[in-house]
């Protein structure tokens, strides 16, 4: 990353973003689960999920002008890139990066939590966007109207911490119809959940979605970077 920083004095403030990594791994989520993909890690969020793996991108963090990161992640010769976080629209000139990228016709997805206002996203842009659910801590943070703006190629993720959590889960399916609207995922909370519980309870219910594993853990571990 040092080769590519970019001060924060020498672009306009429409032109920068604060990132606390670039790299290059497997996707270990969402519908493209295990293909290598360019991850852009912005830093910050206004969140505090009590089974958050990220707060190392709370703070810190360099900031790059949007042209030397889309010539960053050329170098990695895939088209898959992830914009995450942190929180990455708590960055608003995270708008400016996703079209800039969408342009050089990369295959853009956002990981975004849920409590940001996602309707001006770039419709190029496959949205991974949360449900808290109230073992995150931050179950009040949901912001519903975002639920207006999800596209059928977009995907919803609840990260389930306990039975308190899937039923809670369930409920909000039927309540706003989300199966209609999107996929939509169930992770188990690493570390917290036994996977194979949660499998069983979505099949004995007959849930219309996807159990979702973070690869990437099972993998390297929760090791920054993959």
């Amino acid at each position: 990353m040092a080769n590519h920083k970019t001060q924060r004095n020498e672009l306009p403030g429409n032109q920068r973003l604060r990132v606390t990594e670039i790299f290059y791994s497997l996707q270990g989520e969402s519908r493209p689960a295990g293909c290598p993909t360019v991850f852009v890690r912005l830093t910050g969020c206004p969140l505090r999920c009590q089974y958050c793996d990220t707060e190392y991108a709370f703070d810190g963090g360099d900031w790059w002008g949007i042209d030397a990161i889309v010539d960053e992640i050329s170098e990695y010769e895939t088209r898959m890139v992830c914009v995450t976080g942190g929180e990455p629209l708590a960055q608003p000139n995270c708008h400016q990066l996703l079209e800039a990228l969408c342009d050089a016709n990369f295959d853009v997805s956002l990981e975004t939590s849920g409590a940001i206002d996602i309707s001006s996203v770039e419709p190029r842009v496959t949205v991974v966007m949360d449900i808290k659910t109230p073992g995150s801590g931050e179950v009040e943070r949901n912001l519903w109207s975002n639920l207006e703006s999800l596209k059928s190629q977009d995907q919803l993720k609840f990260v389930i911490c306990d039975r308190e959590d899937y039923d809670w889960s369930r409920k909000k399916l039927v309540e706003h119809e989300l199966t209609d609207k999107c996929a939509v995922l169930f992770s188990p909370s690493y570390g917290q959940m036994d996977p194979t519980d949660l499998a069983e309870w979505i099949l004995a219910d007959r849930l219309r979605v996807r159990l979702q594993l973070q690869l990437h853990k099972y993998l390297w571990g929760e090791a920054p970077g993959h």
